[in-house]
């Protein structure tokens, strides 16, 4: 037997932050989540937080999601609702009710799939809904009291047959966006998150009478984000340089500090130079590389505004590059969070994706408020928890010592890589705020972009052509952690993948052959099989030949340096959040954690060696505690299971506080003095990783 001088104590060189905030993006409320919001942004962020908790303790974490309330998306979507179509009853009841309605259905399925969420409320629901709309008020003025806010009229599209203004979404056309293909686009964004002024939109179709609609003048506020091109090409360098963030997040960014510039077809060069001395000071670029367009570029957004104009009124047909651009703010839907009325300006709404972008704010306040008031926080903060919330987020959002950590998708990245940086920037300046007390202000995040996660070789969207399954559908064929291990496996992090459900594949003929694999369940015959099998072999052995105890004794030292080489990959690829890498490792240790097992246990019973036997079950079992701790965020229900039939308490068993010599150190004194720890009976044909009952057909 192995006694401690073999003993080898993990020690970590990664640093982790004090504590955390994990966010997971948030889905409209006018719909219930596909399978692509769970797949594609919840189970990866929701992995991660199961991780930090572990790592560095579950009251260092916030975990906040919730439904986005607001925007024409969800007036659109009411309005639809209330029509009523050919499947469904017209709704009654009010926009807030439908907007719940559509909630609890997301939060049934996040909690389905074991999202593990601090806070899952919504913009206009629950405690969050009048936290957000006081930490709106206050960007708004603290953005106005800095001087960072346009007042701006614009035109706005208008549907004369109607009669109404048309919010964002009724209006659709074709992505003005040099080189963008969309043929979705609506008001201002394409639906890959291009922006655009609604006058250059190609085509626009009005959603209420179907036809072509005219542009009218309104007012709204805008954000001067061209102010701060130096403050986000900072931080984008910073992000460059972090091999823990993505290329793609500084690739996506950098193409939006490019100069202003207009593309005209080459054809049309004519046309161009007859107005070209009428036009701001600009450059000509003649078209490079065979291309068909040839470019001119201006010192400002404003002088390639007043070019798009001219050029546009005199018929030449151009397309825009991407560039900072003024970023609207405000908005005349009515189903928006209330803009303070400012300069003789009232009756606005907040655009839906600026607050959108300080939600998560407002959710964290809202988990700081339920901790308060359950007591978690100590009794000053039971006593007044409003009060405790709105100081003590600052510990998680501002200080040198904790790390916002945001799962997005990459079409995304323009809001959360562009803009808020820049907001955050305009924060820092003049009086401070009422949300931000201390002087501290909101510290960059660490933004973690997936690419987009296909149905097949389509991208995953409920408003496209090809309906993907939802999340709730595919629950009827396989098990929670069976997917959440595909998916994390996929790896978005590096590309675009296709999500390929063998019983929703088109073909029926594949469908119903038995030769043909179903490759979603790769990874869950890990669990089903190995990892399972691993388990199961500890706990009846331990009930066959060690009256139900687990020895204690030393694992060999090859097995913890095995253990030990697995933590510190596991924890450098977290810091990357690589987790299609984590993945792979796992893959490679738990097999190998069986084959341990299975020839130790082959030789013990060959030689019919005692104490052969009970190493190689001290070895496995120290193994089976690593593999769980190191599972845990992948398939948390099975590897509770796993604590359960331990017998040790799961903050133990899921801490990385610990030397991870043996199973002794987490045990009490007396059991490590007797060498043995009783584990629970395991019923014969257990699992703890089952299949779906349709995978026994």
């Amino acid at each position: 037997m192995h006694k401690g001088k073999h003993r080898m104590d993990y020690v970590s060189d990664i640093e982790w932050p004090r504590r955390a905030v994990v966010t997971a993006g948030m889905p409209y409320g006018n719909k219930k989540l596909h399978f692509g919001h769970v797949a594609g942004v919840f189970v990866p962020a929701d992995a991660y937080a199961r991780f930090l908790r572990d790592r560095i303790g579950a009251d260092e974490v916030l975990f906040v999601s919730g439904t986005d309330c607001y925007g024409s998306p969800i007036d659109e979507g009411y309005r639809k609702a209330c029509e009523g179509s050919d499947t469904e009853e017209p709704f009654q009841g009010t926009i807030v009710d439908y907007v719940r309605r559509n909630h609890d259905a997301q939060k049934a399925t996040l909690d389905a799939y074991g999202i593990s969420l601090s806070v899952y409320e919504g913009s206009c629901l629950g405690a969050s809904a009048g936290i957000h709309e006081r930490l709106t008020r206050r960007v708004f003025d603290r953005l106005h009291a800095n001087g960072h806010l346009m007042r701006r009229s614009t035109l706005q599209f208008f549907d004369p047959e109607a009669g109404v203004f048309l919010n964002g979404r009724q209006v659709t056309g074709h992505c003005p966006v040099q080189g963008c293909r969309s043929e979705k686009a609506y008001a201002d964004e394409c639906d890959l998150g291009h922006q655009f002024s609604p006058e250059e939109l190609i085509n626009p179709i009005s959603a209420v009478s179907g036809k072509a609609p005219e542009m009218r003048p309104v007012e709204n506020w805008y954000f001067d984000l061209p102010n701060f091109r130096e403050q986000i090409a900072r931080v984008n360098a910073d992000n460059a340089a972090d091999p823990d963030v993505r290329a793609v997040v500084s690739k996506a960014v950098g193409e939006f500090l490019a100069a202003p510039v207009i593309y005209i077809k080459n054809e049309l060069q004519d046309d161009y130079r007859a107005l070209a001395f009428a036009l701001p000071a600009h450059e000509f670029h003649e078209a490079e590389g065979g291309k068909q367009s040839f470019t001119i570029e201006f010192a400002s957004i404003d002088d390639r505004d007043a070019a798009r104009d001219a050029l546009l009124h005199a018929g030449l047909k151009i397309r825009t590059g991407k560039t900072l651009v003024p970023f609207r703010l405000s908005g005349n839907v009515a189903w928006g969070v209330p803009v303070p009325e400012m300069d003789g300006v009232s009756g606005l709404t907040c655009w839906c994706w600026p607050e959108s972008l300080w939600a998560p704010v407002s959710f964290s306040i809202a988990a700081l408020l339920h901790r308060a008031e359950s007591g978690a926080c100590g009794s000053a903060a039971q006593a007044d928890p409003g009060a405790y919330a709105w100081s003590a987020f600052k510990d998680w959002w501002c200080s040198d010592d904790a790390q916002v950590y945001q799962f997005i998708g990459q079409d995304n990245l323009y809001f959360y890589g562009v803009v808020q940086p820049a907001l955050w920037a305009a924060f820092e300046e003049g009086d401070r705020m009422e949300a931000y007390p201390s002087g501290d202000e909101l510290r960059q995040t660490r933004l973690i972009a997936n690419h987009h996660i296909l149905f097949g070789k389509t991208k995953a969207s409920s408003s496209g052509a090809t309906k993907p399954p939802s999340a709730d559908e595919l629950l009827d064929w396989y098990t929670v952690d069976q997917l959440r291990a595909h998916w994390l496996a996929l790896g978005l992090d590096q590309k675009s993948v296709g999500f390929k459900p063998k019983p929703f594949d088109p073909d029926e003929a594949k469908r119903a052959d038995p030769r043909v694999a179903d490759p979603v369940l790769k990874e869950g015959a890990l669990l089903t099989n190995v990892f399972n099998r691993l388990a199961r072999s500890c706990f009846y052995e331990a009930a066959k030949n060690f009256d139900g105890m687990m020895p204690l004794d030393a694992p060999a030292p090859d097995v913890v340096a095995r253990a030990h080489a697995a933590l510190h990959e596991y924890e450098r690829l977290m810091k990357a959040a690589s987790l299609h890498a984590v993945m792979s490792l796992m893959d490679e240790f738990i097999r190998a954690a069986q084959k341990h097992w299975a020839d130790g246990i082959r030789d013990a019973e060959h030689a019919d060696d005692d104490a052969a036997r009970r190493q190689v079950l001290a070895d496995s079992f120290y193994l089976l505690r690593v593999c769980a701790l190191l599972m845990h965020p992948v398939a948390p229900a099975g590897c509770e299971m796993i604590a359960e039939y331990l017998q040790i308490a799961p903050e133990r068993v899921f801490s990385w506080h610990a030397p991870f010599a043996s199973m002794a150190e987490l045990c009490d004194a007396d059991e490590a003095a007797s060498g043995v720890h009783a584990v629970k009976e395991l019923p014969p044909r257990t699992d703890f990783f089952g299949k779906h009952p349709s995978q026994f057909k």
